[in-house]
């Protein structure tokens, strides 16, 4: 399996054990959960897989798949044979996947926790339950660092600086897929805000995207992992490139390297979980039960204590506070900081939901040129 690594998370001592709840003798003992890996998988682990391991004694093993669950889930369901429980995936292919029946859905008011004051999850999450089989875990951003030490006494503040060859002379680092890199092309060839899906839902604002790339195409290294771009950075290979925003922060505050963000053009958008379709009942029962933890109010405000991360619940934002281990406040770096914030534009998930397997085949085209 691509990307594949597992972690075997088992209940740190006896001691956890002996005072964990035990667990429901219809559920499995054993989960096999996906997501990106770095630095935000082990913001999971420290907020939810140990405390839950904890809690019930389950075996977590870890996959780093998420890249690709689109299509494995796919392949999953064409062989009946289903391993994974829980899947972390953005809001746009887990509204793909609901649409292909690959997906349960969720009713949240029964399948998560009501905030403590008793709101019920459905006004907690509110906007960010986007699809019927989504369940919403945090806001982020792509967007771009930048190598303080490299881009003379005039650092950038526009995400347009990436077009700019002339000014920041050196390679730059884009994601190898359509999504963002066609909107910061039509974004910075004059189009609106406003008015970039629009266009983009034609082939002839496709193609000036693309045109627009084409005029940085042999400036950039093409990177397939949000891992990718922080390394080139730490290395000086790039002068600037596009990755998650909680990477950037963990490169700039837990590392200390000579690097920065900026915030204009940054992209909103949603990250969560989904539970596949097709889960023998047992299994089904476990994953809904680590759901019904892991997206809990404190929960989620936990995982802020680890990665810049913004808690999809509106209970859990007043209890974000500092950083575990640094000690600072993580509020100022939460891309829905009103002033980060104010100079992003949102995902359109239907958008994405609806063009990816089209632009995804045409923007490979594009780049095998």
């Amino acid at each position: 399996m691509k990307n594949f690594t597992k972690t075997i998370l088992t209940t740190v001592s006896a001691a956890l054990i002996s005072g964990a709840a035990s667990a429901d003798s219809h559920m499995s003992m054993e989960m096999t959960i996906v997501s990106w890996g770095g630095a935000y998988s082990k913001s999971q682990l420290k907020a939810y897989h140990e405390p839950y391991s904890a809690k019930t004694g389950v075996t977590i093993l870890n996959d780093d798949s998420s890249s690709t669950a689109v299509a494995q889930l796919r392949a999953m369901n064409e062989a009946k044979n289903i391993t994974w429980d829980v899947v972390d995936v953005e809001a746009a292919p887990a509204m793909q996947l609901c649409d292909e029946g690959l997906a349960m859905e969720i009713d949240p008011d029964t399948m998560l926790a009501a905030a403590p004051d008793g709101t019920p999850a459905s006004e907690d999450f509110g906007d960010m339950l986007v699809s019927p089989c989504f369940i919403p875990q945090i806001v982020y951003s792509t967007t771009f660092g930048y190598r303080t030490d490299l881009v003379g006494d005039t650092p950038p503040d526009n995400v347009c600086a990436v077009f700019d060859t002339k000014t920041y002379p050196g390679k730059r680092s884009l994601f190898s897929v359509p999504i963002n890199q066609m909107e910061w092309a039509l974004l910075c060839d004059g189009v609106d805000k406003a008015d970039i899906y629009d266009v983009l839902a034609t082939e002839k604002g496709q193609d000036q995207a693309l045109a627009k790339l084409d005029t940085i195409k042999d400036d950039v290294i093409w990177v397939s992992s949000g891992s990718d771009t922080p390394q080139l950075l730490a290395d000086g290979e790039v002068i600037m490139g596009a990755t998650y925003n909680g990477r950037l922060f963990s490169l700039i505050e837990e590392q200390k390297q000579p690097v920065a963000m900026i915030w204009d053009g940054q992209v909103m958008d949603l990250d969560g979980w989904i539970i596949p379709a097709g889960l023998s009942p047992e299994r089904q029962a476990r994953a809904l039960d680590y759901i019904m933890f892991a997206t809990d109010t404190q929960r989620l405000a936990d995982q802020a204590k680890y990665i810049s991360y913004g808690p999809a619940r509106a209970s859990s934002a007043p209890l974000v506070g500092q950083h575990a281990d640094l000690g600072i406040d993580m509020g100022p770096h939460m891309p829905t900081a009103p002033e980060n914030l104010s100079r992003a534009f949102l995902m359109n998930y239907d958008f994405w939901a609806d063009y990816r397997d089209d632009l995804d085949a045409k923007f490979q085209a594009w780049l095998a040129k």
